[in-house]
C-alpha cells in the first residue's frame, strides 16, 4: 500500500559559472567587467537656484495637479497664478517658489528676478503616517496620511 520513493540527490552546480565569476572580479584582465556607470547627468550638472520643501502634509497627487500648471512659467506669472488657485497646495508651492527666488538673490549675486523661470518642479512621495480608525464589529481600518517632497529649481533667460 505504501510506496517507497527514492529521493533524488541535489543537483551539483556547473563549474563554468564559478570560473567566470572568479575572473570577473580581477582588474587588468581583458575579460573583466567595465567600470560602474557614471551618475546621471542631472547629478553632474550644477544646479541653479533651488529650494526644497519636505514632509508637506498634502498628498503628492493633489500637489502635482497644481505643479503641472506652474512648470515652465516665469516666476512672476507663476506666483500670480498660485495666488488665485483655490487648492491648498498652491499656498505651499508659492512659499517654496519665493524661497527659491530669495536663494537666487542670496547665492547668485546679481540676478534679474524678472528673467527667472521655473526650470524644474518635481513632487515626490514622502513617508506615510499610519493611523487606525475604529469600525463596526470591533474591526479597525488603516488610514494612510500621505506626505510630499517638493523640489523647485529656477533657470534664467529663455533657455535652460
Amino acid at each position: 500500500m505504501a510506496e517507497t520513493r527514492k529521493k533524488k540527490a541535489p543537483a551539483k552546480p556547473k563549474a563554468a559559472p564559478k570560473a567566470a565569476a572568479k575572473g570577473a572580479g580581477k582588474k587588468g584582465e581583458k575579460g573583466a567587467e567595465a567600470a560602474p556607470p557614471a551618475p546621471p547627468a542631472a547629478a553632474q550638472a550644477p544646479a541653479g537656484p533651488h529650494a526644497r520643501l519636505r514632509f508637506l502634509r498634502v498628498a503628492p497627487r493633489k500637489v502635482r495637479l497644481v505643479a503641472d500648471n506652474v512648470r515652465g512659467m516665469k516666476v512672476g506669472e507663476a506666483l500670480a497664478m498660485l495666488k488665485y488657485t483655490p487648492q491648498a497646495a498652491a499656498k505651499h508651492l508659492a512659499k517654496v517658489l519665493r524661497s527659491a527666488v530669495a536663494n537666487a538673490g542670496q547665492k547668485g549675486g546679481r540676478v534679474d528676478v524678472d528673467a527667472l523661470f521655473v526650470r524644474t518642479l518635481t513632487v515626490d512621495q514622502g513617508p506615510k503616517w499610519k493611523r487606525y480608525m475604529p469600525r463596526a464589529m470591533g474591526r479597525a481600518t488603516r488610514i494612510e496620511k500621505k506626505t510630499s517632497h517638493v523640489y523647485v529649481e529656477l533657470g534664467t533667460g529663455t533657455g535652460g
